[in-house]
């Protein structure tokens, strides 16, 4: 099975020639079964569980779903809601070191795998994902 390709071509305008990788992926409902599934592994995890409201577990939730989606080309609920992402300063609260980066890698990946993506779409996800949690550590204290 090939991939779809992904829209890499834009218009005058600047605008996709093609559906979004939200919208190729299968929209909301896809990226909420993916928050979702990352969250049962993060619940479990007593380095990242911490860092999470437990008493707004939903909210995370949303949050995350919307974040993402609104990223991969879907609504823009996010920002229209929150303002701009601002992710460093958002994780800025919490202790994010590489400990708690390869938790949070594993959970999302063990997410993204339970997808079942066609590969250039597992890939394109990931690398995103990889990325931004690299990009999320704020410190190299234990």
């Amino acid at each position: 099975m090939t991939d779809p390709p992904l829209p890499l071509k834009r218009s005058e305008a600047d605008e996709p020639l093609g559906p979004s990788f939200w919208e190729q992926l299968g929209g909301r409902p896809t990226f909420e079964r993916l928050v979702r599934r990352f969250y049962e592994g993060v619940r479990a995890d007593d380095v990242l569980w911490p860092m999470y409201p437990e008493d707004d577990l939903e909210g995370a939730i949303q949050r995350l779903t919307g974040f993402l989606e609104q990223y991969w080309g879907g609504p823009t609920t996010y920002s229209d809601e929150r303002g701009h992402p601002r992710l460093r300063m958002r994780h800025m609260p919490f202790k994010v070191n590489p400990e708690a980066r390869d938790r949070w890698l594993k959970h999302m990946r063990a997410a993204v795998d339970d997808l079942a993506l066609p590969p250039l779409h597992d890939a394109t996800l990931w690398a995103y994902l990889e990325r931004a949690a690299h990009a999320m550590v704020n410190t190299f204290d234990a």
